[in-house]
């Protein structure tokens, strides 16, 4: 397969990957604001912290409030990582495989992206969680056509790696945030606000149905080890990456257990140390430290996916020089 290809089925899905994530991120904050007790401030700056964009967002629209978060994090044309700029982002990598992929994953596409163009035109604060439910449905829909109408084959495990890839690393990121940036102080944790908050993150994730399905008490510690640690829930990081080793090994033809490039040797050491981690090793690090490490440590195998296997900026300039 060509690297531009396989580079831009995999940014496809990433990019619905991160739409997905935001959309969550945003709906379920303006949930928990309505469960708030009184008295309580608003808090949107720990969803700008989730991106790691907060810089921008302060360079740019100044003192933190709910409507310019939405606005920066959904419909801003001008950030890179918005659910606007996200969308048109995969509808051009789309548009560059249009012989590679199926024709409906082209229409979930192209129908996903103009419904996020026209709600940004005018979105009355009425429609909003409307609109963020129907970015997570439109992204289970294209992943679900994916499945149905692709040959599985390389196009289909890259696109397989880049989303969940993106999953992985949102799901460090939220709850990172939760942890080392909601509460106000060491008093708050195991306040019914603090019981709220770990609720509002185990739904962000998709995870708290599933989460009381083995789990009676919510606990930080129990909350962290089912996102973390589950090998059997598909939004946590274990699962995430474990499935991308497995795509990344059915595209080299390398045997699990070994390794060919320096992807491989990365995505393969992180998943074993992940396998023989447990929730009290994680809390002897701290949560923070841990998941920061992660968070890093995804990065490190998305850098080394590019350099294994798409065209880089170096290499395109030596082409054309």
């Amino acid at each position: 397969m060509l690297s531009r290809v396989a580079d831009s089925i995999y940014w496809l899905n990433r990019y619905i990957e991160r739409a997905d994530n935001v959309a969550r991120f945003v709906e379920v904050n303006l949930n928990l604001m309505l469960d708030l007790p009184s008295g309580v401030p608003q808090q949107w700056e720990p969803l700008v912290l989730t991106t790691g964009d907060l810089d921008l967002f302060s360079n740019r629209y100044g003192e933190v409030t709910k409507d310019k978060v939405i606005q920066f994090l959904t419909f801003d044309p001008h950030y890179p990582n918005s659910i606007l700029s996200c969308l048109q982002r995969a509808r051009e990598n789309a548009r560059s495989v249009r012989e590679i992929i199926s024709s409906e994953m082209w229409e979930e596409v192209n129908g996903f992206y103009r419904m996020v163009t026209e709600v940004s035109k005018y979105h009355p604060p009425a429609t909003l969680p409307h609109f963020f439910t129907q970015v997570k449905l439109s992204s289970h829909r294209f992943a679900g056509v994916m499945d149905a109408t692709m040959t599985h084959n390389e196009g289909w495990h890259f696109g397989q790696m880049g989303r969940l890839q993106e999953r992985a690393d949102k799901t460090a990121r939220i709850l990172d945030v939760k942890y080392f940036y909601l509460l106000p102080s060491v008093q708050s944790i195991g306040t019914p606000l603090d019981q709220i908050q770990w609720i509002a993150l185990l739904k962000s994730a998709s995870a708290y149905e599933m989460y009381r399905k083995c789990q009676r008490r919510i606990t930080p510690s129990n909350v962290a080890e089912f996102l973390i640690l589950n090998q059997q829930f598909p939004r946590s990081i274990h699962f995430c990456l474990h499935q991308v080793q497995r795509s990344l090994h059915q595209i080299t033809g390398t045997p699990l257990g070994t390794w060919s490039n320096q992807a491989e040797r990365s995505l393969g050491r992180l998943c074993g140390e992940l396998g023989y981690t447990t929730i009290d090793d994680i809390i002897e690090i701290g949560l923070h430290e841990f998941l920061d490490r992660i968070q890093s440590r995804i990065n490190q195998v998305g850098n080394k996916m590019a350099e294994t296997f798409f065209v880089t900026n170096v290499m395109l300039q030596e082409a054309s020089s």
